[in-house]
């Protein structure tokens, strides 16, 4: 499918949100996407794992190293649907997230300009 950039955008903030629907039972309060050459970047606010929540005020050591390996699994998990669903392939996927603000950024780059893939842009 030849995928114009409203509708990549539209169905990639449900993909994202799925991805944490299945992983966490809790869904992405806010998104925001934006396609900068080979680059998708993806700006939203989370709600924390209420468990990981309590825990930070306590250790935050162990939870550092919670969060690591749950956004290691989601980077896993989104870059599989983007190559199955959407046929791009990406290079790579960078994620990094802060608790305190709840906000997490996400770079998704591509092998070549998103264009090549996306109309409209």
């Amino acid at each position: 499918m030849n995928w114009t950039a409203g509708q990549f955008k539209q169905e990639l903030i449900k993909d994202y949100n799925n991805i944490n629907l299945r992983m966490f039972n809790i869904g992405v309060k806010r998104q925001k996407i934006d396609i900068i050459g080979e680059k998708v970047l993806i700006l939203a606010i989370h709600k924390r794992i209420p468990s990981l929540k309590y825990l930070d005020e306590m250790n935050r050591f162990v939870t550092r190293i919670a969060d690591t390996a749950i956004i290691d699994a989601y980077k896993e998990q989104l870059k599989m649907t983007i190559e199955e669903k959407y046929d791009m392939k990406v290079h790579s996927v960078l994620k990094d997230y802060d608790p305190v603000t709840e906000y997490s950024g996400t770079i998704i780059i591509l092998d070549k300009v998103a264009s090549a893939y996306i109309s409209g842009l």
